[in-house]
């Protein structure tokens, strides 16, 4: 009796895998079979275990940036201490952009932080938690960005 030359293994020839022609007939060749993925790809309704990163960085850049824009932009009056009440008009609407990013800016930002952390916890929300966590902190930058570019008297 003669033993085969590969052993136990089947004799080498086309390899047939889940992806190839023979097992689905009407498909086109596709890519080649690597034999399991992973780790499973998650579905829109997934529980995502990383849904509270994007609130709690805009919690902790909230934290920092919200009273530094409300210093910032309460100190951005006193640009105007050296004109009275002649100042330029550039100057006045600057600060009413100021004050007015800070009313309206400071009712979206809460509401943005409340929507980011109270959203469900699955994979299909992650994109609206990640940008009402941008909307969080935008209008304190926005503010701060404001009163670095006052212009001057």
């Amino acid at each position: 009796m003669t033993t085969p030359q590969h052993g136990p293994y089947p004799p080498p020839g086309p390899q047939h895998g889940p992806y190839s022609t023979p097992n689905h007939p009407g498909r086109q060749q596709g890519p080649p079979y690597c034999g399991y993925a992973p780790y499973p790809v998650p579905g829109p309704d997934d529980y995502d275990h990383r849904t509270s990163t994007a609130p709690l960085v805009a919690t902790v850049l909230l934290a920092v940036f919200g009273p530094a824009a409300l210093f910032l932009g309460g100190l951005s009056v006193m640009a105007t201490d050296s004109c009275g009440t002649d100042c330029p008009t550039a100057l006045t609407t600057w600060l009413y952009l100021i004050y007015g990013t800070i009313l309206v800016g400071g009712v979206l930002s809460l509401t943005a932080l409340v929507t980011a952390w109270s959203l469900p916890r699955k994979v299909r929300y992650w994109n609206l938690r990640r940008w009402a966590a941008i909307a969080t902190v935008a209008p304190s930058v926005l503010v701060i960005v404001l009163v670095f570019t006052i212009p001057s008297p």
